[in-house]
């Protein structure tokens, strides 16, 4: 019948239906799997539920899968740090359209759907300051602190003036501060950002001061107090004028006034400092900041006479430490007119006995020519410290010693009025024959401590004449300049500080000899025996020795 189909063609038709459905039904499938299809390629999945989250909003639950991946802490797992640089991108760019910001006449499910990102935007920066900052995996702690800084700088640019206190910035400077003290991730900032923008160093000022003025236990605040300094220590440049603080890294069109005036930019830098200070140091971060404490440190105060008890309480400490102190203190003194009368009292009673023994003596020599550099100071003061480093001499090593009596040169052409010490004439007859049989009493006060009432002045530079048969014949030259014309201008200190005892040996041993010195003036015929039979003193005392018991 015409009507009719063939059995065998229907039957293929619906076969070939039939494999058709399948086929429909095997893509949808796989459409619907595509995001974990590829669980060999952890990248690829993660690039496809990024891409959707950009693509609609009906695809905002991927946040939370990739958040999700980002915390999973599985050895070698590489879709970890994968997701964090993925959810910074998806982040980012709702940030620049502003769909993570209220506005008003927005419907009830519009908020939800706001407030619901804000909260795993926060669970984001929590990821990233909590589990990858301190994390013992240093790129990974590099990778978190690149990406919180990207937040912060995205962020400012959808706002006019950026809110620094809530958002990640300062949430991460505190993490930094929590870090162990060897960590590198601090020393990766203050390169990277805190030595590079004045925004960012204003802000961890502020930061700085903030975090230390709360309820912290003494083990984190000391902790806290290291790291802020190691922070502070890094910056080797102050701003001069107004027209240095212009490098920002945020891109917010208004800045704030206060970071843009100078006075405030250095008053958060003290308050910093002041910050850490209070929460005290130790020996070493003591040594440190005052090695750079004119450079550094004094510059960024408006109040330099609020450092005055921290130079004072160091000079306590002794040692090197006291000499770094009074540098401190003679910068406040030339640069910015604090009165400290008793600097040079202080100066005197570091000259002890083992002043010219000690490591730091080329640093004090450094700072002591600095010191007493004017040509205003009292004579009397002057001729205190040439007494008292001649008397030094007398006892110290040679090294010491070739330091001294160029100083002593250059002390005595700066002022003149010392030259007494080295030859005073008595024109009186009769006082000048009671010295000639008698001699006389040193008029110079060992004990005494002020400098200008050791009657050094009176006294005279036999010590040095003394030196001038030192058993060193590079000492005993050197000491003979004092005794000769005054014809060089003055010595540069320099060429003296680096001696030590083994360089003066070694040049002496390296010293080409015309003529090879006799260890005796009279040789003996014999050594052990005093006669051909008879054994000396010598070979008895030796015979003894050798004796079988």
């Amino acid at each position: 019948m015409s009507g009719s189909k063939s059995p065998s063609l229907a039957g293929a038709k619906r076969k070939r239906e039939s494999n058709k459905a399948e086929r429909l039904h095997s893509k949808s499938k796989t459409r619907r799997k595509s995001p974990s299809a590829d669980e060999d390629d952890p990248q690829a999945e993660i690039q496809l539920l990024e891409s959707q989250v950009l693509e609609s909003r009906r695809h905002y639950n991927n946040i939370a899968i990739l958040l999700q991946k980002a915390k999973n802490q599985e050895p070698e797992n590489e879709a970890e740090i994968l997701a964090a640089v993925a959810l910074c991108r998806v982040f980012a760019r709702l940030l620049s359209t502003g769909d993570m910001v209220k506005s008003k006449g927005m419907v009830a499910s519009e908020i939800v759907i706001v407030q619901w990102l804000k909260e795993r935007y926060r669970e984001y920066q929590d990821v990233l300051l909590h589990q990858y900052l301190r994390s013992e995996n240093v790129p990974k702690q590099s990778v978190a602190l690149t990406l919180l800084m990207r937040l912060v700088k995205e962020e400012s640019k959808s706002q006019e003036e950026y809110n620094w206190k809530h958002g990640p910035f300062s949430r991460t400077v505190e993490a930094i501060l929590l870090l162990p003290n060897n960590d590198s991730t601090r020393d990766e900032f203050a390169e990277k950002y805190f030595k590079q923008f004045d925004d960012i160093r204003f802000h961890t000022f502020k930061s700085i001061k903030k975090f230390l003025g709360t309820s912290l236990e003494e083990s984190v605040k000391q902790l806290v107090s290291s790291n802020s300094l190691s922070l502070l220590l890094a910056l080797d440049e102050v701003p001069a004028s107004k027209d240095d603080i212009q490098n920002f890294f945020t891109a917010s069109t208004k800045q704030s006034k206060s970071l843009l005036s100078l006075k405030a930019y250095k008053s958060q830098a003290q308050e910093a400092w002041l910050a850490t200070l209070r929460c005290g140091i130790t020996k070493e971060q003591r040594k440190s900041i005052l090695s750079v404490f004119s450079n550094q440190i004094a510059p960024w105060f408006q109040q330099p006479e609020m450092l005055m008890d921290f130079l004072t309480d160091s000079y306590d400490v002794g040692g090197g430490t006291s000499l770094l102190a009074l540098s401190g203190l003679y910068y406040l003194m030339s640069e910015k007119n604090l009165d400290y009368p008793s600097f040079y009292q202080k100066l005197y009673s570091l000259l002890d006995d083992g002043l010219l023994h000690s490591k730091y003596r080329s640093r004090f020599f450094r700072l002591l020519n600095t010191f007493m550099s004017s040509t205003h100071l009292p004579a009397a003061l002057v001729a205190s410290f040439i007494k008292r480093f001649a008397r030094l001499a007398l006892h110290g090593p040679p090294a010491g010693i070739v330091v001294v009596v160029p100083w002593m040169y250059n002390m005595f052409k700066r002022h003149p009025a010392c030259t007494f010490m080295m030859h005073r004439e008595i024109r009186d007859p009769t006082a000048k024959k009671g010295l000639e049989e008698e001699g006389m009493d040193d008029p110079f006060d060992t004990d005494e401590e002020d400098p200008m009432l050791t009657d050094a002045i009176e006294s005279s530079l036999w010590e040095i004449e003394t030196l001038q048969s030192h058993y060193h014949p590079n000492v005993a030259t050197l000491a003979k300049i004092i005794s000769q014309q005054f014809t060089k201008r003055s010595y540069n200190l320099e060429d003296f500080l680096d001696h030590s005892y083994n360089a003066l040996l070694d040049v002496e041993l390296g010293r080409d000899l015309k003529k090879e010195p006799v260890v005796e003036y009279e040789i003996p015929k014999r050594i052990f025996s005093a006669e051909e039979t008879e054994l000396g003193a010598l070979g008895e005392l030796l015979a003894q020795v050798i004796k079988p018991c």
